[in-house]
């Protein structure tokens, strides 16, 4: 069996011609979608990057591997004791151990590693190959190394090739040279003037007046505008917001030219129609939903959602969708089976190989989401809602407890909790019954989440707010500024 997984970051699958999109973004992904199958409910168990890979290639959630923030302890594994053999459980039951135990030959042409010390997540592979710029690669230097690999690997047997691409994360820097694809397309609909002004009123890191972090001090803010000035400073009018949206459209047109790029180098060899092409990413992108704009900072649908397009070897036209609820190590636990393998015993994935190799759905009752880099969250997908459960709102416009009907409002506008305590019940006692289940499975005697919250928060939070709320009230804010030092006091 040949694999090749392009894996693209902060890729919102309704950005996506073959998820809907009214824009031509994608035409390489579409294709693969017109003859395979797309996944319509995929979802990452951990936001954002370092805790959804670390999920993903270890097959276990964040609860159990201890992997839900960006520093901190709960950056970093559980200790794994007495119990750790000669090789831990990484090298021993992870995705990419489950994959060579089958056979094949696994490797890996991302950046991922370094940029978050994720060690742990190189377990496994047979050859890592690092573009060395730590996730600021664009697409074409990221292709030439994958090119080379196809071109001296493609026509062995029994391989597993891991693409990165990173072109619609923030900042966006797309060269110049390719234009903007999207220069007389319209926005997405929903992003009204009205949209625009009540976002800019508003409050929040990634904000429309800090669009990269808290304010325009920070690094963050620096690093981009000085070395991409193509990003605006700020989202300070409808005509600048359809700027922002156009970039990150024209990043995943680019990536997308150089998906073309692999496919063709497949054909090239006379192996495309003998190769599993797979098409997904690390997390969605919040382009506006709960005034985050550019990043990826909550447990929503929007941040926890993903792309999955899978095309079979031999497929031959045979497009159908998914419509059931699946965990990204859903489909890593079926890989694993396709490939003639079998599924570590520790696995939080359930395999659905059956069911997929016969058409039919078979998905989970409900799923659960955690973000605790960006806030401390914990979100539960059912029926056509998604419930979120604040307990440190990251210095957002957040309430405790959120619902929204993800069929009538898929941008998150109205907050149904006040109206529907039905269905906050529901959300939350599915959630309680997730909480069980986790407890009673792990071999740890810590909640990582209480770790974030008693480590002082979110790492990308913590220490911020005082800065903050000088800015909020320097800048004709000052309602929101007393609001936060009130939800906040100790972090005043």
């Amino acid at each position: 069996m040949r694999v090749l997984y392009i894996d693209i970051d902060s890729l919102r699958p309704d950005h996506l011609g073959c998820y809907g999109y009214g824009r031509r973004t994608s035409p390489n992904i579409d294709a693969l979608a017109a003859g395979g199958v797309r996944f319509d409910h995929c979802y990452i168990t951990d936001a954002p990057c370092l805790p959804s890979r670390t999920a993903l290639w270890s097959g276990r959630c964040g609860f159990h591997t201890g992997v839900v923030n960006h520093g901190g302890t709960a950056a970093q594994p559980f200790v794994e004791g007495p119990t750790r053999g000669f090789s831990d459980l990484f090298g021993t039951t992870g995705w990419m151990a489950a994959l060579r135990q089958a056979g094949l030959r696994t490797a890996t042409i991302s950046s991922f590693g370094e940029r978050h010390s994720a060690w742990h997540w190189y377990a496994g592979y047979n050859e890592i190959h690092n573009p060395g710029r730590r996730g600021m690669e664009i697409a074409d230097e990221v292709s030439s190394l994958a090119l080379d690999w196809l071109q001296r690997h493609a026509r062995a047997d029994d391989w597993f090739l891991h693409v990165n691409y990173w072109d619609p994360h923030t900042p966006y820097r797309t060269p110049a040279a390719f234009g903007n694809p999207f220069a007389d397309d319209a926005p997405p609909a929903w992003l009204t003037d009205q949209v625009w002004r009540r976002a800019w009123e508003g409050f929040g890191p990634h904000s429309p007046q800090e669009p990269f972090g808290f304010a325009d001090e920070t690094l963050a803010h620096e690093f981009a505008y000085r070395r991409f000035p193509g990003n605006p400073d700020q989202i300070d009018s409808p005509a600048t917001m359809r700027r922002w949206i156009d970039s990150y459209d024209t990043g995943i047109r680019y990536a997308d030219e150089h998906v073309g790029h692999l496919l063709n180098a497949l054909a090239d060899a006379g192996v495309l129609d003998e190769t599993l092409v797979m098409v997904s990413a690390d997390h969605g992108e919040n382009q506006g939903e709960l005034n985050v704009w550019g990043d990826h900072q909550t447990a929503d649908a929007i941040t926890c959602r993903v792309p999955l397009i899978v095309r079979m070897p031999g497929a031959r036209g045979e497009a159908r969708v998914d419509s059931a609820l699946h965990y990204h190590f859903d489909w890593a636990a079926t890989l694993i089976e396709l490939a003639g393998g079998e599924v570590p015993a520790n696995w939080d994935g359930v395999p659905f190989t059956a069911a997929f190799r016969t058409g039919r759905e078979a998905g989970r009752p409900f799923l659960v989401t955690s973000q605790q880099a960006w806030a401390c969250q914990r979100g539960v997908r059912f029926d056509q809602y998604l419930l979120l459960r604040s307990y440190h709102d990251g210095y957002k416009d957040l309430e405790p407890v959120m619902l929204w009907d993800l069929s009538a409002d898929p941008h998150e506008q109205h907050d149904l909790a006040p109206q529907r305590p039905d269905l906050v019940e529901r959300g939350l006692g599915l959630l309680a019954t997730w909480y069980g289940e986790m407890a009673l499975s792990g071999r740890h005697d810590a909640d990582p989440m209480m770790t974030v919250l008693r480590e002082g928060g979110p790492l990308h939070t913590r220490g911020m707010l005082p800065n903050y709320l000088a800015r909020l009230r320097a800048t004709g804010r000052a309602h929101h500024a007393e609001r936060l030092a009130g939800r906040h006091p100790r972090d005043v």
